[in-house]
């Protein structure tokens, strides 16, 4: 069963011959070129052999062109830190218009992507782009005390910029239709009730996520979509019209088995990647991917971790990981 078969299966319901299983990280001051970005993804998707590959930029990639900087500061989590923003005073938010996908950060990634594709020859090897949703964009551009004082004192200008941003958003996936990408991972910040009110949610993200969504292609098979950090909006989010959710399930709820009873495609998880993949052990991680399969029957699950790894997480780990779906039966 190649991968596409496997997975296509998985989303829906089907038996398969072996739990599909990924994981992917950040690559610090190799996301900074397009080449060494596609590089690094390439050989670790070579390296053990993952059912897809997720390409991971900064997360400021799709907001560099309007004047924001960062650096990377030693984070562990390959993540880099915003040395200088783009929003500061409410009325800056009426100031954003749509970018050119060609140009800029945006034209460099596309660059990787396509990259990507050739060398992994994306027929055999589905490829994820990851893209930031508009409220994870505004929240680059503002950072969080900014936005969320801005989104209930001038929500209007909010909302202005949120328009723009989707906009944006929308010409880079045009830009991307042209690439023979399986889908997108689509990273959300703070559909979490611990960040904001559901009700905020529903005001200034989900419009946007689902005009975005609905705007994908049929040939996009699969889409995945991250609720990051803890509470995460799973009921209001699992409504999305995309193939597979990514969370951490093992640090909050709901669980894989009633994520299931909420979403009616595949669920993502199962190790949490400090626990598990960056403090344990390799046999540990074997016993954890066990458990996780179980409690899914080996149905409707995406075997990995519930967020980006370390990247100081040891190798041993990654190989047990891997290799715990190939053996889970014997």
């Amino acid at each position: 069963m190649n991968k596409r078969e496997r997975l296509t299966r998985t989303i829906a319901g089907e038996a398969t011959d072996r739990v599909p299983v990924s994981v992917w990280r950040h690559w610090p001051g190799d996301d900074q070129r397009a080449a060494d970005l596609a590089r690094s993804t390439i050989e670790f998707q070579r390296t053990f052999d993952w059912d897809f590959a997720k390409i991971t930029p900064a997360s400021s990639f799709s907001v560099t062109d309007y004047g924001v900087q960062d650096e990377w500061q030693g984070n562990i989590e390959g993540t880099r830190t915003y040395t200088r923003r783009s929003v500061y005073r409410s009325l800056d938010w009426t100031e954003l218009r749509p970018l050119d996908p060609q140009r800029g950060a945006l034209g460099r990634q596309i660059d990787c992507v396509r990259l990507v594709c050739e060398g992994l020859q994306s027929d055999e090897v589905p490829v994820l782009q990851t893209i930031f949703n508009p409220l994870s964009q505004a929240r680059h551009l503002a950072g969080d005390e900014v936005l969320i004082r801005h989104m209930r004192t001038h929500p209007d200008r909010v909302q202005t910029a949120l328009n723009a941003l989707t906009e944006s958003t929308l010409r880079f996936l045009d830009a991307l239709k042209k690439l023979p990408i399986a889908g997108i991972f689509y990273a959300t910040q703070h559909a979490s009730y611990d960040v904001m009110s559901e009700e905020e949610y529903r005001t200034f993200g989900l419009p946007y996520d689902r005009k975005i969504l609905e705007s994908l292609p049929e040939r996009w098979w699969f889409n995945m979509m991250h609720l990051h950090g803890q509470a995460p909006m799973f009921k209001l989010c699992g409504q999305l019209p995309v193939q597979s959710i990514n969370w951490d399930d093992q640090e909050t709820e709901p669980t894989l088995a009633q994520g299931k009873l909420q979403f009616n495609g595949a669920v993502s998880g199962g190790l949490a990647r400090w626990r598990h993949l960056h403090h344990g052990t390799p046999s540990a991680v074997r016993e954890q991917g066990r458990a996780a399969m179980a409690q899914c029957n080996n149905r409707r699950l995406i075997l990995s971790a519930g967020c980006t790894l370390l990247v100081t997480t040891p190798l041993s780990n990654l190989r047990a990981l891997r290799d715990v779906v190939e053996t889970a039966g014997n």
